[in-house]
C-alpha cells in the first residue's frame, strides 16, 4: 500500500479521508489502519475506491499492490 500516492489520489478527487471512511462505511480509525499497512483493503473496497476516485487500474495497482524491498 502507498499510503502518500493514496492520500494524492482523495485529495486530487477532493475528497477528505473522512469522507472516504464515510464512503465505505467504515470508521475513520478503520481506514487510518488500512492506509498504515495494519489491515488490508477487501476487494470490494478497493473497487469501491477506484470508482469513487476514478482510478485507473494502472493507478489501483500502484496505491494497493505495491511491494515495499528493503
Amino acid at each position: 500500500m502507498d499510503a502518500a500516492l493514496f492520500k494524492y489520489y482523495v485529495a486530487r478527487a477532493g475528497y477528505t479521508l473522512t469522507e472516504v471512511a464515510e464512503y465505505l462505511n467504515i470508521n475513520p480509525s478503520t481506514l487510518h489502519r488500512k492506509i498504515c499497512g495494519e489491515t488490508d483493503f477487501t476487494r470490494g473496497e478497493i473497487v469501491a475506491l477506484k470508482e469513487l476516485l476514478h482510478l485507473s487500474l494502472d493507478e489501483v495497482n500502484s496505491v494497493f499492490f505495491t511491494e515495499n524491498f528493503a
